[in-house]
């Protein structure tokens, strides 16, 4: 009981600066340009910082061989979840327009904006360094696949297959480049950390990205409208698929890898489970539009996975307990 109070609470405290970011946002606080801007802060200075600063303070080169583990056991987990996707978009006929966005849904996480600030209300910043690892593979999974899919889902081009190129700058987005350039210092074993002002001025920046990303969400929400939410057929799989079927495949892979006599921490396996229930990714409905997609549903499946995900949190706090 005292665990699942424990959950509630963190929960709550995620929820009330997302209530205030959306009430800011109704309010008129806010212009429209704000969350686009905070969102290319968060991005771009804040989280890359806060990534260097977790990389140096929590992981050093004795630990590689394991991160690299985790990093495996995470990519294993996002395949299985592409061939349950794949399947059930078959099985039920996702029509075209739908079926790139709703394999995204199922396997693709919003790790940044709502797994990471949850991760550190959960379980503090000594996980940061296990939530790298599906931060990576959740983004390479997006960007170098998960695009591709809802780009070459066009319902105006059924016909017409194009070559597409690999965008480097969002397979490599500037969190990701953070964790490469701390990954080059650590294996070097430059001391950057020990000089004080550039420490306290990273840590600083890292530290705003919490609450300027639960912020953003209330303003996401404020603009999709609650009432727009609706339960279809495909918004009910796609559901079930990213708070059930996708944390079951994660915790299938860590029970087999147990099984095998591996030594995975209790954080370990808390962290990967709980990214891998996330709600799913805020840039869908922007990748939907840009392939001529279903931009409604795309929105919709966003909106309510981001509600839900306040039910779902303390449900599962419950049950990795016992994992």
């Amino acid at each position: 009981m005292a665990v699942l109070w424990n959950s509630i609470q963190s929960v709550l405290v995620v929820v009330l600066i997302m209530v205030l970011g959306y009430i800011l946002r109704r309010s008129g606080w806010f212009d429209n340009n704000f969350a686009g801007t905070i969102s290319k802060f968060i991005k771009n200075i804040a989280l890359p910082a806060s990534i260097f600063v977790s990389v140096l303070s929590r992981l050093s080169r004795d630990q590689l061989s394991s991160f690299s583990l985790y990093l495996v056991y995470a990519f294993i987990s996002v395949i299985i979840g592409y061939i349950i996707a794949f399947a059930l978009a078959k099985i039920m006929k996702v029509r075209p327009g739908r079926r790139g966005v709703f394999v995204n849904a199922i396997v693709n996480a919003n790790t940044i904006f709502i797994g990471l600030p949850l991760n550190i209300a959960l379980f503090g910043d000594k996980s940061m360094t296990f939530f790298l690892v599906y931060y990576i593979v959740n983004t390479v999974s997006t960007w170098a696949f998960g695009v591709f899919l809802i780009s070459n889902d066009d319902p105006t081009k059924p016909q017409e297959k194009t070559k597409r190129q690999i965008d480097w700058k969002k397979v490599l987005p500037m969190p990701l480049i953070g964790f490469l350039v701390a990954l080059i210092f650590l294996l070097l074993n430059i001391p950057i950390m020990k000089v004080s002002f550039v420490s306290s001025a990273l840590t600083y920046v890292g530290n705003l990205v919490t609450p300027l990303s639960l912020i953003y969400i209330g303003i996401v929400l404020a603009d999709a409208g609650l009432k727009s939410i609706s339960f279809d057929r495909d918004t009910i799989v796609a559901l079930l698929g990213r708070f059930i079927v996708s944390p079951i495949i994660m915790i299938l892979v860590l029970t087999a890898v147990r099984g095998m006599g591996s030594d995975l921490p209790t954080l370990a396996s808390q962290t990967l489970i709980v990214q891998s229930a996330t709600p799913m990714l805020a840039v869908l409905p922007i990748l939907a539009n840009e392939a001529h997609g279903d931009v409604k549903y795309a929105t919709n499946i966003v909106t309510t996975s981001t509600v839900l995900f306040i039910i779902v949190v303390p449900i599962l706090m419950s049950i990795i307990q016992f994992i």
